[in-house]
């Protein structure tokens, strides 16, 4: 017989109501806990999680999904070729950043590659079929589609750095300007005055502001912005050797080098090397990044770090309170949210 007018456990599953009245909080709040947003205080998670185990309760997954419209999946989104994706530290990085934040959640990670046209048109089908819950989209380049097809859909998204500083998604960024900045102003404290900058691709709002950071570090120091000193690259190995053999064709006398990677610094210390140019001696060096590669070159590269996995973690964060605040687009609060997280000057023997 049941005690004190309760129905035995073995009858029947614990429901969310009891729960939230054994923690003495709301309904929504066990959801969120659940869940796993990061809206929920220390003490109120602490408090659900003691009435969960208390009272034996299992979330019934598959129809909270489906009472809620929800998937309980997440894509992470990469406008870029495989090759591109797999060559690169900063994707590497990216992905166990958003992995390690999101292992505790119930939430199931789907990585795309939308880098060519009909990627993007299989992509756009997915996501109006509503397959999953939110989008994480790395490497956006100025003219790319995926961000307003995200906000014409209603999905809940953020993306690693912002196309402009107009910006209407979610955003995590680092200090792209503030990292240039000592990157150069290191280089200016070694005694280097004809300072060559090789960027990334300028249809990147992350490779502008590091031009504008390059190009105010000098100013402000009363140097010169030669813009024969700048040349595009391409956040490639390949092109830092090309931006590197013209930047040499036009100026043989530059004594430093900030490039906007350390694949493309990488790059660019073969041409060198080539040319028979010492580093540091001839020419100090500065990349981007402090991936694995700046550590095992030969000298090892200074480099300013950019907190990669911290930034993984950070989207995956605004993502899930995107997720569990579900209202329309246009009842949100307009001052979006745009995160940007602080870089770090990482001195090494090439500078």
């Amino acid at each position: 017989m049941p005690v004190n007018g309760e129905r035995s456990r073995s009858s029947r599953r614990p429901t969310l109501e009891e729960v939230a009245a054994r923690a003495g909080v709301g309904r929504g709040t066990v959801s969120r806990v659940i869940n796993g947003s990061p809206r929920v205080s220390e003490a109120t998670r602490a408090a659900v999680e003691a009435a969960v185990a208390e009272l034996g309760y299992v979330p019934n997954t598959a129809a909270r999904a489906l009472a809620a419209n929800r998937t309980d999946a997440i894509a992470l989104v990469v406008p870029e070729p495989e090759t591109r994706f797999f060559s690169e530290p900063y994707f590497s990085d990216m992905l166990r950043g958003v992995g390690a934040e999101l292992s505790d959640s119930e939430m199931q990670l789907l990585l795309i590659f939308a880098g060519s046209d009909r990627e993007r048109q299989r992509l756009a089908q997915y996501l109006a079929a509503h397959r999953v819950d939110g989008v994480l989209l790395v490497s956006v380049h100025a003219d790319d589609p995926l961000p307003d097809m995200l906000s014409q859909l209603e999905i809940p998204a953020v993306i690693s750095g912002p196309r402009s500083a107009a910006e209407t998604l979610t955003s995590v960024d680092s200090d792209n300007y503030g990292g240039a900045r000592s990157a150069v102003e290191h280089l200016m404290s070694r005694g280097r005055r004809r300072i060559a900058h090789i960027t990334g691709r300028l249809d990147v709002y992350g490779a502008q502001r590091r031009v504008d950071g390059y190009r105010d570090a000098l100013r402000d120091a009363g140097l010169p912005v030669d813009e024969q000193l700048i040349e595009p690259g391409d956040f490639t190995d390949e092109g830092g050797r090309r931006a590197m053999t013209t930047l040499l064709e036009r100026h043989p006398d530059l004594d430093a080098v900030f490039a906007g990677s350390d694949v493309m610094a990488a790059g660019a210390r073969q041409v060198l090397r080539e040319a028979g140019l010492s580093v540091p001696g001839d020419v100090a060096m500065v990349g981007y990044d402090d991936s694995a590669i700046a550590r095992h070159m030969d000298p090892p590269l200074t480099s300013v770090r950019q907190p990669i996995e911290e930034m993984g973690r950070a989207m995956i964060d605004l993502l899930l309170t995107e997720i569990a605040d579900r209202r329309p687009t246009t009842t949100r609060d307009p001052q979006r949210r745009h995160a940007v997280l602080p870089t770090e000057l990482v001195g090494r023997a090439s500078s």
